[in-house]
């Protein structure tokens, strides 16, 4: 999640993408996302269990910034909403 191309990067892991995407937009969870306006998904991957989408999130938490900047425009090249129309 991001609040504007090239903005401050959220990354977490949920178990239900729809339910998450429509907490952040909303604004209805307390803390870092709510606080720096978080609401735009930027990129996502999907995992078959949650233990990889945790070692996943982990992996990335610890890269440096220009590296995730670098797979999310591999993916999204335009910074779009991805789910501009969830919520």
């Amino acid at each position: 999640m991001s609040n504007k191309r090239n903005g401050i990067l959220y990354i977490g892991v949920t178990s239900d993408l729809n339910r998450r995407i429509a907490e952040h937009k909303g604004k209805l969870i307390e803390g870092f996302s709510k606080t720096h306006q978080l609401t735009q998904l930027i990129y996502f991957e999907e995992f078959p269990t949650i233990e990889e989408a945790i070692l996943r999130e982990n992996q990335l938490k610890k890269w440096k910034r220009v590296w995730k900047i670098r797979l999310i425009e591999q993916a999204n090249p335009n910074w779009e909403d991805l789910a501009a129309d969830w919520a």
